[in-house]
């Protein structure tokens, strides 16, 4: 396992809105934030690629509950709730992939409904490492995503956070992605050179 050309780093959704005293907060989401940084670094000291995926909602999205949906408002197009952390020290330039932009289309993966796997490929990037939040919506998804698009991919275990809406539901997207063909990996296990 090591990171290279061919290697993503793919950090989801470390947004105010999701973060302490955000509208949809995961708790203790901003513990993330130093470790997403370590791989950062890790990546630009070794020729990885960086993404970061983002919800970016219109106004009245169908996954608020004023519109039937589970969640309160959200990462609305613009505002602060929809900004990166400030702490998140993501490199002049990394792109940044938008999903949930149409109103009435939920996207919990970084790779629904955006151009995310094309572009990965015409990079050349055969393996992805997923973090960020949250572990049993957007990150489970990104990675299961990725995993069908063919591409080699961990989760990040140390750098992802869940919503945990019902007990149990972080260590069941964790199962799931590590059934669907995932690795569960750590800054550990990539400094030791663990598979």
């Amino acid at each position: 396992m090591s990171i290279d050309e061919r290697s993503a780093l793919i950090i989801v959704d470390v947004q105010n809105d999701f973060l302490p005293g955000g509208a949809l907060a995961v708790s203790e989401g901003d513990g993330v934030i130093p470790v997403l940084n370590r791989y950062i670094e890790r990546f630009e000291g070794e020729g990885g690629a960086i993404y970061a995926t983002r919800d970016w909602h219109p106004e009245g999205h169908s996954s608020f509950a004023s519109e039937g949906g589970m969640w309160p408002r959200h990462c609305v197009q613009g505002s602060k709730g929809a900004a990166f952390d400030y702490r998140l020290a993501l490199p002049a330039g990394t792109p940044i992939v938008s999903k949930g932009t149409e109103s009435d289309k939920e996207a919990y993966s970084g790779f629904q409904g955006t151009h995310l796997a094309e572009t990965l490929r015409e990079r050349g990037i055969t393996r992805l490492y997923v973090g960020g939040l949250a572990t049993d919506y957007c990150v489970k998804n990104t990675v299961l995503d990725g995993l069908q698009n063919g591409f080699e991919t961990f989760y990040l275990a140390d750098a992802a956070k869940g919503v945990e809406v019902n007990a149990g539901d972080v260590a069941n997207a964790e199962r799931e992605m590590i059934d669907a063909g995932a690795v569960a990996t750590t800054l550990d296990d990539l400094a030791n050179g663990h598979d």
